[in-house]
């Protein structure tokens, strides 16, 4: 676990940093698909798919 959530702190800062030098380049978005998996395999993964289905039923909610 605690291999597991360095991993996404690590990969996080480094999409992070990547997006914030230059655009996303093919290298970027391999680390950021690893990034996804290693987030994905985590403890917050619950919370995080939690979080998406609150703001997409509160964004389908909305009338215009």
């Amino acid at each position: 676990m605690i291999l597991t959530m360095s991993g996404v702190l690590l990969l996080g800062v480094i999409v992070f940093l990547f997006f914030r030098k230059d655009g996303l380049k093919v290298s970027h978005a391999l680390v950021c698909a690893l990034f996804g998996f290693y987030l994905a395999s985590s403890a917050i993964a619950p919370s995080i798919k939690a979080g998406g289905a609150s703001l997409a039923s509160l964004i389908g909610g909305i009338k215009i």
